[in-house]
């Protein structure tokens, strides 16, 4: 029998084919990217007012589980590309092997590596730290790691760091300081704190496939060869996300830490990526580089969108 279609899933994929037919463009573009900060930022104000200082406590002391993640993120990543590159070199032409090589590179997303956890009734707190943390450091790793990829050397900027201060501690740090007063009612609106975390989502979605979009996506690449490069994303998402799953399970991490090592181990920041690639690589190449990593994020949300989903409902029936 056919299962119903799950309504966050519907929900991106209306999403992604309204970018496809109507992308933002213009004044438009300002105007979703401000949105897209605006709603960020809520989910952040209210992930702070909702938890506890003890959880916040807690996520900041388990060092264990930072190092877990970060290790999925900056190691087992380009350990897995290049195994992928030596193992498969003719799969897809040089700039795609390029652009994959570099996505292994770079640090995990923050909003989505944080709301799927939450979605999926993982550990936040622990999530809100690593994330950040990986993004805060992959300014500085990721071009240190392209360099041994690559066999060179590269430079990156730390204009990124205080965008992330401004939009996702800030916030956060304003909702653990109003914590005692709006706190039990967060608790008791956890519709807004689910719209906020699926809204900001959907946004980022439209507006990160707008660009694609924009930047000829459907008409750059030979449709094989475009097909080619779904299929090796695909892949990749799929070991990667197995590994995090053995991972945690072997090093006996409970289920809440389990499930922030499955979903901030397993992304890769499309918001950095695409700065950091136009200071590491020429600005012709940059276009075609950063394909892979542009449909490797559709890939990623759609799929750990329906996990978060699964792995929410499960931890509802406990």
């Amino acid at each position: 029998m056919l299962r119903r279609i799950d309504s966050f899933l519907a929900c991106l994929l209306t999403t992604v084919a309204l970018a496809s037919v109507l992308p933002c463009r213009g004044d438009g573009v300002r105007v979703f990217n401000i949105l897209a900060i605006i709603m960020i930022a809520n989910m952040f104000f209210l992930q702070g007012a909702r938890l506890s200082r003890r959880a916040v406590m807690e996520g900041m002391l388990g060092w264990r589980l930072h190092l877990a993640i970060l290790s999925c993120t900056f190691v087992m990543f380009p350990l897995l590309g290049m195994a992928l590159h030596t193992a498969l070199p003719g799969m897809l032409d040089a700039p795609m092997w390029t652009g994959m090589l570099f996505l292994c590179c770079l640090p995990s997303t923050v909003q989505s590596s944080i709301a799927f956890t939450s979605i999926a009734r993982g550990n936040v707190a622990a999530a809100i730290c690593s994330a950040t943390l990986s993004n805060i450091l992959g300014i500085f790793l990721t071009p240190l790691l392209v360099g041994i990829v690559f066999g060179r050397h590269g430079t990156g900027s730390g204009g990124g760091i205080m965008p992330i201060v401004l939009q996702l501690l800030v916030p956060f740090i304003a909702g653990q300081v109003a914590q005692p007063w709006i706190g039990a009612w967060a608790h008791r609106h956890k519709k807004l704190l689910s719209f906020s975390d699926r809204g900001s989502i959907l946004v980022v979605v439209y507006t990160a496939f707008s660009e694609a979009v924009t930047q000829g996506l459907w008409h750059r690449l030979p449709p094989l060869q475009l097909g080619r490069v779904g299929v090796v994303d695909a892949g990749l998402l799929a070991i990667v996300l197995g590994l995090t799953m053995m991972a945690g399970r072997l090093c006996r991490f409970p289920r809440a830490d389990r499930i922030a090592i499955i979903f901030c181990g397993s992304k890769k920041s499309l918001a950095s990526g695409v700065p950091i690639a136009s200071v590491l690589f020429s600005p012709r190449d940059v276009g075609l580089i950063v394909m892979p990593l542009m449909i490797y994020h559709q890939v990623q949300l759609f799929v750990c969108a329906t996990l978060a989903r699964r792995m929410g409902a499960e931890g509802d029936g406990d």
